[in-house]
């Protein structure tokens, strides 16, 4: 009985290594991607002179819908690549467990489509940044401790710009500033990351 458990046990253990070997090869090209399509909706927003509130939220709207097919399909051709099936089980956990901070970012931004005049966009790249981390984190289950580290960097983040701007120790931004403070957040360390990523990869054993 004890050798059988021990095998399961053991067995379990080897899934969930190479479980997170696979995320982690995953995550590199789709931060890359998410960090490349934040940089550049950020330099369209800064070029454009800045945007009405409501023309901000939607440029940055359609910016996250493509980030994440972008990065959908990354992950795609590497299922198809590796022979492996693309909506497994595991997969459909980690969409589970995104999907609540998700959907409250994106509630956010339909708030701001609807009530431009409200918008603060300080108070909001704070909670878009804060909405995501806790999705980041969420997901980072099956991935390595560097993951969980960003996602409450992102997390912290999200909660400091929130208060700050609350305290009045930061003053309201304007749309090409807010375009480069979310190029820096969603542009600038998703690529740094993703680079990192990329240069620490361990080659797959033969």
């Amino acid at each position: 009985m004890d050798s059988k458990w021990a095998a399961e046990n053991l067995q379990t253990i080897r899934t969930l290594m190479e479980r997170t070997a696979v995320y982690r090869r995953a995550l590199a090209p789709t931060m890359l991607v998410s960090g490349g399509v934040g940089i550049a909706t950020a330099l369209l927003g800064w070029l454009r002179g800045g945007d009405h509130p409501g023309g901000f939220v939607l440029l940055w709207l359609g910016a996250a819908i493509i980030a994440l097919a972008g990065a959908m399909l990354v992950i795609r051709k590497q299922a198809l690549g590796a022979a492996e099936p693309f909506w497994t089980a595991p997969t459909r956990r980690i969409g589970q467990a995104v999907l609540p901070a998700f959907l409250a970012g994106a509630a956010v931004a339909v708030a701001g489509v609807l009530r431009p005049d409200r918008i603060d966009l300080a108070c909001l790249i704070g909670a878009w940044t804060l909405f995501y981390g806790l999705g980041l984190h969420a997901a980072a289950f099956f991935m390595q401790r560097g993951v969980r580290l960003f996602s409450w960097v992102l997390i912290l983040s999200g909660i400091g710009l929130i208060l700050v701007r609350c305290g009045g120790g930061l003053h309201e931004l304007d749309g090409k500033t807010a375009c480069l403070w979310m190029g820096g957040i969603f542009g600038a360390s998703h690529l740094g990351y993703g680079i990192y990523l990329r240069l620490t990869e361990r080659s797959p054993s033969p």
